[in-house]
Order: structure tokens, then sequence, then C-alpha cells
């Protein structure tokens, strides 16, 4: 049995966030970058909620992660 893949905005942020804070991205590429680390079957899904919530693969990853949160520790 498929199963559906569901992939929320939060999660490709903080997937997105993860490959930054590694140094495997900077915030300065594009969101097209993240396909790299995401498997190909997966990658139509990811692009799909992308688009849903009004980013284009061109974007910079900063604007992905610009609705970050900064808090001091």
């Amino acid at each position: 049995m498929l199963q559906s893949l569901q992939y929320s905005l939060d999660m490709i942020k903080d997937e997105a966030r993860q490959l930054v804070d590694k140094g495997a991205l900077s915030r300065q590429q594009r969101i097209y970058a993240l396909c790299q680390y995401i498997p190909a079957r997966e990658w139509e899904y990811i692009e799909c909620e992308l688009e849903r919530s009004g980013f284009l693969l061109r974007d910079r990853i900063a604007d992905l992660l610009s609705s970050e949160v900064w808090t001091e520790d």
C-alpha cells in the first residue's frame, strides 16, 4: 500500500535550518539547493508545499527562514 507523504512548511524550514546550521547550505543559496538533500521521489511533495506557501525555488533559503524567531540564551 502506498502512503501519501505530507510535508508541512515547518518541516521544510526545520530541514533547511539544520542544513544551514551544519554548514551544508548557505542562507544565500536558492531554495532549489535543498533538493540535493531530499530524495528525488519526495522532492515533488516539497516543491508543491513551497509553491502552496508562496515560495519559488529561485528564492533564497534566507527568505524561507526569515520568519525565524531569535531568542537570547
